[in-house]
């Protein structure tokens, strides 16, 4: 039991709070490339990405796992964007800090979500099973050049928080 719900119902629970996460946070990725601060999405993005990370930390487990490193990563870099937005009102500097820390937020939960993929989609699963395989690599590496290509545009762009 976790926080009250079985194994399977916090689960579930996870992954549909990782994908609004996900989902989120492309919404306010393509706002920020149109050079707009999407501002309810914004606080969905944040506060599931948040949600979701703490909340990898309850599942079971017995030593220290690459997820609880990606975990650390991404919450230092949610409180950077956090302070960002509400703390600082993405004034001067701040806005592009935001825009990158946010974006790298959401670099991690699609990272993740790749490995889980690989590691819960049969089909999937079955081209890279130790995710050592190119398969796994060339999809990691895709991933990386794309966030780092958007991460660099949205910075770009993103130049009115007013709106």
């Amino acid at each position: 039991m976790i926080l009250g719900m079985s194994l399977e119902t916090y689960t579930l629970t996870h992954v549909v709070i990782s994908l609004i996460g996900i989902a989120t946070g492309f919404i306010v990725l393509f706002g920020m490339l149109a050079g707009k601060l999407l501002k309810p999405w914004n606080g969905i993005f944040l506060l599931t990405t948040v949600l979701t990370s703490l909340g990898g930390y309850l599942f079971p487990y017995t030593h220290l796992l690459p997820s609880h490193i990606i975990g650390a990563l991404s919450l230092i870099v949610l409180a950077i964007a956090i302070a960002a937005l509400y703390a600082f009102h993405l004034n001067g500097a701040w806005r592009r800090t935001y825009v990158i820390t946010a974006l790298i937020a959401l670099y991690f939960n699609v990272f993740v979500l790749v490995v889980q993929t690989f590691l819960k989609v049969p089909a999937i699963h079955a081209l890279a099973p130790t995710q050592t395989e190119p398969p796994f690599k060339i999809a990691q590496l895709f991933v990386l050049v794309l966030f780092i290509a958007l991460i660099v545009a949205a910075a770009k762009k993103f130049r009115n928080p007013l709106t």
